[in-house]
C-alpha cells in the first residue's frame, strides 16, 4: 500500500482487500498487546464495514487470539432494534459476530429498546463503571459519507465543536431520525482512529476534507485534522484518486 502523511491524518490508498488486510492488522495488533482486558474496539456502519465483514468471515481473517481478546461495539448507532437491515451492531453481529461464534459477553450493543438521550446515558454510564469516565475505544473504526459525514456527526450537526460534551450522545439528523454516536470528546480519547473508504463516490467529498477549506461544519470529517497524529485513513485507489491528483 502507498501511504501519505497529510494534515487530516496517515493516508494508505491500496485496493479494497488491502485495506481489509490492513484494518484487520490494526485489530491483531492491537489484540496481541493486550492481556488484562479485552480490546474495547468500536467499528462503524455503512457499505464498506460490512463488506469487510464479510471478507473476513470468508478469509478467516481474525486470529483465534483476537476473536477471544475483542469486546465488539460500534462507534455510533442508529435509533432502531438490532434486528433491523439498519442497525449497525445487527449488521456487525449478522456478518461477523454470529458467524464467528463470539459469545454475548464479548458483545456490547448500544440500549436502543431506550429513548435516544436515555440511551446514550445508558451507554455512557455503562462506559464508566466498566472503564472510568476518561477511557475511551482503543482502536475506533469510522465511515465517511458523501456528504462528509463520519459517525453519526453529519452537516451541520450541533454537536460539531462542543468541547465538552460526554464522549457519547445523541442527536436528531434531519428527515433521518434520531442517532446515537461518538461526540469529538470520545474521539479524543481513543487510542486509534481508523477511517475506511472506498468506492469512487467518495472521491470528491475526500478532495474538499484533504484539500478543500478547513469547514468541519459543513465537511464534519474534517474534525479529525485535530487528532491527526492518532488518525489512520484506509482508502482504496477509486476513493483516492482526487486526493492524490
Amino acid at each position: 500500500m502507498k501511504s501519505f502523511n497529510t494534515p487530516v491524518g496517515r493516508l494508505q490508498v491500496g485496493s479494497e482487500e488491502a485495506i481489509f488486510r490492513s484494518a484487520i492488522g490494526l485489530i491483531e495488533g492491537a489484540a496481541s498487546q493486550e492481556n488484562t482486558r479485552l480490546l474495547r474496539l468500536g467499528l462503524s456502519g455503512g457499505s464498506t464495514p460490512k463488506a469487510l465483514y464479510k471478507w473476513a468471515v470468508e478469509e478467516k481473517a481474525l486470529s483465534e487470539q483476537a476473536l477471544r481478546s475483542v469486546l465488539w461495539m460500534t462507534s455510533d448507532e442508529r435509533m432502531v432494534p438490532v434486528e433491523s437491515d439498519e442497525s449497525n451492531f445487527g449488521n456487525l453481529q449478522r456478518l461477523l459476530l454470529t458467524p464467528l461464534k463470539i459469545p454475548a459477553t464479548h458483545q456490547l450493543p448500544w440500549p436502543v429498546h431506550l429513548s435516544p438521550e436515555a440511551a446514550a446515558k445508558d451507554f455512557q454510564s455503562t462506559w464508566d463503571h466498566k472503564w472510568g469516565p476518561h477511557a475511551g475505544f482503543d482502536i475506533c473504526f469510522l465511515g465517511l459519507g458523501e456528504d462528509g459525514h463520519t459517525a453519526s456527526l453529519f452537516p451541520h450537526c450541533p454537536l460539531i465543536g462542543q468541547k465538552h460534551l460526554p464522549a457519547f450522545s445523541a442527536t436528531e439528523w434531519p428527515g433521518k431520525g434520531w442517532r446515537l454516536t461518538i461526540t469529538e470528546t470520545g474521539l479524543e480519547r481513543a487510542g486509534l482512529i481508523v477511517v475506511l473508504a472506498s468506492g469512487g463516490n467518495k472521491a470528491a467529498v475526500l478532495k474538499e476534507i484533504f484539500h478543500g477549506p478547513v469547514k468541519p461544519h459543513q465537511y464534519p470529517a474534517q474534525i479529525l485534522q485535530a487528532f491527526a497524529s492518532k488518525v489512520v485513513w484506509l482508502v482504496d485507489e477509486a476513493a483516492a484518486v482526487s486526493i492524490l491528483g
